[in-house]
């Protein structure tokens, strides 16, 4: 079969994509630059560098801080507040504007927030310059004693209800996978109105320098062995849900691609790999796709994607197992 013949276009978010590779949200998605780069690698959409609440809220109390006048009058107090969280948004802004006018792929920009506050109205603004859908990157700390899984769970969906109210475009959750029942809040989400779920994000790592005793960051980039928690959960459930799921996390060559696709990933979304080998990796990441097809007789991607999650594969169980038993099955058919 030839490789011309091969197509990789695929839909996420209900957006066509020219390739199941997205470029998530990172520093190589911070400016218009980036973005063309990655479009011209053959990315099939890019997530901008996500807009951090604390981010916002930090710049926010340096400019207070800084004033000769300690005792803000609370009307001033607040205009401050306004002001930079409108600076902070209007720059953001500016970007999404750029980006869609570089790249003429999906342009997805990120919202890193760890409260329900008024994401609503930035998800409009978003959506006027232009953004084809949005991703809300929630994580609630859980460690808390006096907060619940309930009330831990309760903010991921009053963010859902608030964006979805204000826009049209199509709205993702990146989560993490700490929660008392993952599976059982993927279907919530889903039932809720979530048009993708991003699994799984990962989380600053500390790590202590005991000579200096300082917290420091852990290992900034991921390695292709931390793919087997989000191959595990997108083949348990991609065959339960109606909503996108975008694979990440440890996805460093066209094999990972391949894998998540037949465990039913919609999209894989990449950064690490690309920080180690550059944008242009993309290409050869594309590339060692499309041979695999090309051997295995696929022509698009529909052809084998969830082919072997727990619902499609006669030993769809073995994704349940935790503890090491070994057996196979015979695929000789497959």
């Amino acid at each position: 079969m030839s490789e011309a013949s091969i197509s990789l276009a695929t839909r996420y978010l209900g957006l066509k994509l020219q390739s199941p590779i997205v470029v998530g949200s990172c520093g190589l998605t911070d400016s218009p630059e980036g973005v063309r780069a990655c479009a011209e690698a053959g990315a099939g959409a890019v997530v901008l560098k996500s807009m951090f609440e604390e981010q916002i809220e930090a710049e926010v109390g340096q400019t207070m801080a800084a004033s000769e006048n300690p005792n803000w009058h609370p009307e001033a107090a607040e205009y401050i507040s306004a002001y930079g969280t409108e600076n902070a948004v209007g720059e953001y802004l500016k970007l999404v504007e750029q980006a869609k006018a570089v790249a003429d792929i999906p342009v997805i920009p990120s919202i890193n927030c760890v409260t329900p506050r008024g994401w609503g109205k930035f998800a409009r603004q978003v959506e006027a310059a232009g953004a084809d859908a949005l991703e809300l990157n929630i994580f609630v700390p859980t460690s808390d004693p006096d907060s619940t899984s309930a009330d831990n769970e309760a903010t991921y969906l009053r963010v859902l209800d608030e964006v979805n109210k204000q826009v049209s475009i199509p709205v993702a959750l990146k989560l993490g996978y700490f929660f008392s029942s993952i599976a059982q809040m993927m279907r919530i989400l889903d039932d809720r109105g979530a048009d993708g779920l991003v699994l799984f994000n990962r989380f600053y790592a500390p790590d202590i320098d005991i000579d200096r005793f300082q917290v420091v960051a852990g290992p900034a980039l991921s390695v292709p062995e931390e793919m087997s928690l989000t191959l595990r959960a997108v083949a348990q459930l991609s065959g339960k849900l109606k909503c996108d799921i975008a694979a990440t996390t440890g996805i460093h060559d066209g094999t990972a691609v391949i894998k998540q696709l037949l465990v039913g990933a919609s999209v894989v979304q990449v950064a690490s790999a690309l920080y180690r080998h550059r944008v242009e990796y993309i290409a050869k990441m594309i590339d060692e796709v499309r041979a695999w097809m090309a051997v295995k007789g696929y022509t698009k991607l529909d052809d084998f994607r969830g082919k072997m999650n727990k619902d499609a594969w006669p030993d769809g169980k073995a994704y349940d197992r935790v503890q090491f038993m070994k057996r196979t099955v015979n695929a000789d058919q497959y």
